[in-house]
């Protein structure tokens, strides 16, 4: 598709992470190297070999006290995921400085519903355990086996009727479409860690064809439950992080590109942001400091058919990368900094190890890399959106944040190991992530002036 002259920047970015919501708390933990890894507490890990995460604290983030008082009674049906990605989109439009019908009942918007959009990244959002527990217990043969026919004619009965509307993937961009009445195209993208950039791809492309004026765009996933721990540990993921360690060794465990990389610890995040042609924002005098300048995606050839190894030469990764600097109109040379997925699991981050070699050559040796995984946990479809924040985030403020635990990377000829947060002079930053089952997503962000 050729390339829309209509250009897209950054207005408001809404993170929500195991640090708080909003951009604020965030940027001071990542600026002085602090983690939020801790002790896994809301449920019973004992049978997991890793037991700590990084969650949003709790007196941190309540849904209901974000969203209008006409809307509480359907906080009721928001799975975790869904009240991840509501509270990023109200930190996000609330930064971008817009008036929706989500943040003031009645009033004029700033932009026009019709000319808004929404896009968000999710992941299969697996249900509660505990609301499951009693249709199964009802769903057994006479020998106490589980009876497809009983889950029919008994189980499902000790389901609430809305019981499904908490946990399909595309309830994410619907209650924030209705919260905020935004009546522009709207999609929901399901491809593990790299939805929310690719979520935020399709967004440009939207405002870029002149569809939409804004968007809320990117990624919210909460791993943070028995299923989600139970595929990340058959996927073989996690780090081994025995009860009682402290949150600094818990942190230290997760280790990007360390040659010899042991695992990750998972971790919950909504991210959404702003995304708003130029001259929308110029015009209503939005701070717009950030371009989204490039997007490109791929596809793995994963050797194992359902996409938890990669391949290992890293040229389907590479090919991503490489399509979203010549949708940027710019060179490898160019790119400044890079964040990349860099989960601390061995056999991804070699895969993105490769891809960033193919793409950038021995500069590559110079290139600094953020790493928020130490940090923030492996947080599934918000991960990628999570890059993307950041990257915004230091290029508006020309530096770049602490980085944790890593050792040895330059070996794998890669500047990750862990220093302190530094001033730098950005102009291009490359927001990169791969992910089970093998999806591809980068995004090229750029300084406006």
């Amino acid at each position: 598709m050729p390339r829309s002259s209509r250009r897209v920047v950054i207005t408001g970015s809404g993170p929500l992470t195991a640090f708080g919501l909003g951009m604020a708390p965030l940027w001071d933990a990542l600026e002085a190297g602090r983690t939020g890894i801790g002790p896994i507490e809301t449920m019973d890990a004992s049978g997991f070999p890793c037991a700590a995460w990084a969650a949003v604290p709790a007196p941190a983030f309540d849904v209901r006290q974000i969203v209008p008082k006409s809307y509480r009674k359907a906080t009721k049906v928001m799975a975790r995921d869904i009240e991840l990605a509501v509270g990023a989109a109200h930190a996000a439009v609330t930064a971008a400085g817009l008036v929706t019908k989500g943040t003031a009942e009645g009033a004029a918007p700033t932009i026009a519903p019709a000319r808004v959009g929404c896009h968000i990244g999710a992941g299969l959002i697996p249900a509660d355990a505990a609301e499951l527990a009693a249709a199964l217990h009802t769903s057994r043969d006479a020998e106490g086996n589980f009876d497809i026919g009983e889950w029919g004619r008994a189980g499902m009965q000790n389901l609430t009727p809305l019981w499904l509307l908490k946990y399909l993937p595309n309830m994410l961009a619907c209650h924030v479409t209705i919260i905020h009445d935004c009546q522009g195209p709207s999609n929901t993208i399901t491809c593990a860690e790299p939805s929310g950039a690719l979520s935020i791809g399709e967004s440009m492309r939207v405002i870029g064809r002149g569809d939409a004026d804004a968007c809320l765009s990117g990624g919210a996933e909460s791993k943070l439950n028995t299923m989600g721990m139970l595929r990340q540990h058959f996927a073989g993921r996690l780090a081994a992080v025995p009860p009682g360690t402290s949150a600094s060794d818990a942190a230290a465990r997760v280790r990007p590109f360390a040659p010899d990389a042991c695992g990750t610890v998972l971790g919950e995040a909504g991210a959404i942001l702003v995304l708003e042609a130029m001259e929308s924002a110029a015009a209503r005098g939005a701070n717009a400091t950030v371009e989204l300048a490039g997007f490109g995606a791929s596809q793995c050839a994963c050797v194992d058919t359902v996409g938890v190894d990669l391949s290992a030469s890293g040229p389907d990764i590479a090919a991503a990368i490489e399509s979203a600097l010549a949708d940027a109109g710019i060179a490898a040379r160019d790119v400044d900094a890079i964040v990349p997925l860099g989960m601390g699991h061995a056999p991804t981050d070699a895969a993105e190890a490769a891809a960033m070699r193919e793409a950038f050559g021995d500069r590559l040796a110079s290139i600094p890399l953020v790493t928020l995984t130490p940090m923030l946990g492996a947080c599934g479809a918000g991960a990628s959106a999570l890059a993307v924040i950041v990257a915004a985030e230091c290029i508006a403020r020309q530096k770049l944040p602490a980085r944790l635990s890593t050792a040895r990377s330059g070996e794998l000829g890669l500047d990750a190991d862990a220093c302190p947060s530094r001033s730098a002079e950005l102009r291009t930053v490359l927001a990169l992530s791969t992910g089970l089952g093998g999806q591809n997503a980068a995004v090229v962000l750029r300084r406006t002036s």
